[in-house]
């Protein structure tokens, strides 16, 4: 083990290697995110509820995990069907554009320690 780096967070190992914060608060934690995140996935691990519910607001993610795992943002488990591998990231839709094709959705899946 060795402290990570600033260089560690924002990108992915393909390995088995963790980049872990410390931050003092839960601004700490959204300020963290906000610069690193992935837009994929963040989770919270809390018993306050007040904070469970800013972070599912406040997180940038398709899907905010809340005393669950994180593994449980997938199609299969969403009810959306099969995982499809693709970036979830970008806009697809081009051309001529209504609502549909200019919203997103973001899924918060709320637990009490469920793991996958």
């Amino acid at each position: 083990m060795r402290p990570a780096s600033f260089d560690d967070f924002g990108r992915e190992f393909l390995d088995l290697i963790m980049a872990v914060a410390i931050v003092p608060d839960l601004d700490g934690a959204l300020a963290h995110i906000a610069r690193y995140g992935s837009l994929h996935t963040e989770a919270i691990v809390t018993r306050d509820l007040a904070n469970a519910r800013r972070f599912a607001r406040e997180a940038e993610a398709s899907c905010v995990v809340v005393n669950a795992s994180t593994r449980f943002n997938d199609g299969g488990e969403l009810g959306l069907g099969a995982e499809v591998g693709i970036s979830t990231t970008k806009l697809h839709a081009f051309g001529p554009m209504g609502l549909r094709e200019l919203t997103a959705q973001k899924f918060v899946v709320m637990g009490d320690g469920q793991v996958r």
